[in-house]
Parts: C-alpha cells; structure tokens; sequence
C-alpha cells in the first residue's frame, strides 16, 4: 500500500502535455483505505524554478530512488492508485521539510 512520503510514478500534466513524471504522494493511509485515489505533488528536475515558498530542493533525492537532483513543487493532484508505481520513499528530513510546504500552501 502507498504511504505518504512515497516517491512514485504516474502520469501529470505539465506545460508540453501529459508525461509520465515523479510525484510524492502526500495523502495519509486512512485516506487510502477509504478512496481509490491518491494525493500527489509534483517533482521536477529543473530545481532552478524550485523559487517559491512552498518549492523544497530535496537534499536526499537519490535515497528517493531519483536520478537526478530533484525538487518538489506543491502543485497538487489526484490519481488512482493503480495508476502510480511506488520507485522510492523520502528521507524522513526531506519529506518533514515537504509536509511542511504542503501545510504553508493550504494553510493548515
């Protein structure tokens, strides 16, 4: 079962179209019990744009079974579960820092 934190796979739109990308996911384990869906964020390799306040450059991306240095843009979507595949997990410091610009982004 996916756990938030997870580093996956799935299809997300971007500005050339739908690609197939890395994503954290970043809903809770209650919440995939009872949904077929997952809650995503965005990672990019371009961390030159990771500017905004709620951007994090991942310290450890290669523990997150990332290929290249990496960042989180919290541009959030739903996908079902069947449709990500699970490549890795963030280090506890990094998904702490991500959880962190989840929570600045919607004010919780």
């Amino acid at each position: 079962m996916l756990q938030a934190g997870d580093v996956v796979q799935a299809e997300f739109p971007g500005s050339q179209g739908i690609k197939k990308r890395p994503c954290i996911v970043i809903s809770s384990e209650i919440y995939h019990k009872t949904r077929p869906d997952v809650l995503l964020t965005v990672v990019t390799s371009n961390i030159a744009i990771a500017t905004a306040p709620t951007d994090y450059v991942l310290y450890d991306w290669e523990e997150g079974g990332l290929s290249v240095p990496s960042a989180v843009r919290i541009y959030i979507s739903a996908r079902l579960q069947y449709q990500v595949s699970r490549i890795g997990r963030l280090s506890e410091a990094d998904w702490s820092e991500v959880q962190a610009r989840v929570k600045l982004a919607l004010e919780i």
